[in-house]
């Protein structure tokens, strides 16, 4: 049985969100949520250093500005963290290459 990337803290409104999501088939029927007791301590602590980037920023303008910048600064600590395949940590001429491919940049 598959798992929706990574667990929930044991909030209660998950099951219920969840539960919603399933019925509106806007998840796979196959997935199962997993509530870990004090995994909040683990995401927040993850998530502190993307705080720490956009609380200066003060905000965006939008959606999808919001989403694209988050999406970057989640790779970026990503790779800084050596959770990316083929980029180990520390690498940092690795993630040079990467980064190059990815946006089309000749290094």
């Amino acid at each position: 049985m598959a798992h929706v990337s990574g667990a929930l803290d044991k909030n209660a409104a998950y099951p219920k969100a969840f539960n919603e999501l399933k019925a509106e088939e806007h998840v796979l029927e196959s997935w199962e949520l997993r509530q870990v007791k004090y995994l909040n301590n683990l995401v927040e602590q993850d998530h502190r250093f993307i705080k720490r980037l956009t609380k200066p920023a003060m905000g965006f303008f939008s959606f999808e500005a919001a989403r694209r910048t988050l999406q970057g600064y989640e790779m970026m600590n990503m790779m800084r963290k050596g959770q990316l395949q083929g980029v180990d940590k520390g690498d940092v001429r690795g993630q040079v290459a990467l980064v190059a491919k990815l946006f089309g940049v000749v290094v």
